[in-house]
């Protein structure tokens, strides 16, 4: 049965008070069209490749990859709370098959996802629970990091066995582009900070309400020019989808870490997630893509980005 790819840049920032409204209506209008052809392909499961920011995986035990088995949204920042539709059954065969194709993926039985996971689904399908899911964490953040070819292997192993399933699959990859938001880092995170990254230390309301309101005044600073975080960069962006509407996504494997994050930035690491997806779609032969947004949104700090993509000849 036909796999249909649609990845997505996600951002807390678009549901929260701040970006103009004619920013937010230019990328809803490009959420909407990605979800009419995901409402036209008519998908029976899904398949999403997302990372985490620090809400589910912490450096006490940081995978590059985990299958989640069960998996329940954290409620940041306003999204999905609460579980998520998770074939147990199905999921383990996945993480079995990835693991017998040679590539190392942990799994999880109870995954805790954030807004990097849920926030597409629930743009793309009407609801985080509309659809049965498969979530696959994919660490973009937490060093180090593998190489970006490691991503497409999981990608293609995983492609290569819901595409025997007899279902039409979804493929969601969720993140991106360039972007370096106010996320914490291992080398110079301190106290309460280091402690949550690398433990896990629970979030109170009151902590995830001032976090969002450094995230807001984080994006005002950044739109206006100043603060610290690396600026966007359109143009490693277009480069970078360039490879993936050739379908040449061979070249990744000459890709570095370290010139990743010089480039793009540090969060630019989550495109391994639209690597993982377009490998999938990739291995059951040629592709077109379907649909092709981009903008640089620095009031969404990110080089905001949608495209939907299909196997060669079919139409829907």
């Amino acid at each position: 049965m036909p796999l249909a790819v649609c990845c997505v840049s996600h951002s807390p920032l678009l549901e929260l008070p701040g970006p103009g409204r004619e920013l937010l209506d230019d990328v809803e209008g490009a959420l909407e069209r990605a979800a009419g052809f995901v409402r036209e392909f008519d998908p029976e499961l899904v398949l999403t490749f997302s990372p985490d920011h620090y809400n589910g995986f912490f450096y006490r035990t940081m995978p590059a990859f985990c299958v989640g088995t069960a998996a329940s949204g954290v409620g940041d920042y306003g999204s999905h709370a609460g579980p998520l539709d998770v074939p147990a059954e199905l999921a383990t065969e996945l993480a079995e098959a990835v693991l017998a194709d040679g590539v190392d993926v942990a799994v999880s039985v109870a995954m805790e996802v954030d807004h990097g996971t849920v926030q597409p689904l629930r743009r793309l399908l009407g609801s985080a629970t509309a659809l049965p899911v498969i979530p696959i964490f994919v660490n973009a953040v937490g060093v180090p990091l593998g190489p970006l070819h490691r991503a497409a292997a999981l990608g293609a192993a995983a492609g290569r066995f819901v595409a025997g399933l007899g279902k039409r699959v979804l493929i969601i990859g969720s993140g991106g582009l360039s972007h370096d938001p106010p996320v914490p880092a291992l080398a110079t995170a301190a106290g309460p900070v280091r402690e949550r990254i690398v433990h896990g230390a629970p979030m109170s309301a009151e902590a995830r309400a001032a976090r969002q309101e450094r995230v807001i005044a984080a994006a005002r600073e950044f739109a206006a020019g100043e603060g610290p975080s690396a600026p966007l960069a359109p143009e490693w962006d277009a480069r970078f989808l360039d490879v993936l509407d050739r379908g040449a996504l061979g070249e990744f494997a000459g890709w570095d870490n370290a010139d990743i994050t010089r480039a793009a930035g540090n969060s630019a690491h989550e495109v391994r997630t639209w690597v993982a997806a377009f490998a999938a779609l990739a291995g059951q032969g040629p592709y077109r893509v379907a649909d092709r947004y981009y903008r640089a949104a620095p009031e969404l700090i990110a080089g905001f980005a949608v495209r939907t993509a299909l196997p060669e000849g079919r139409s829907s």
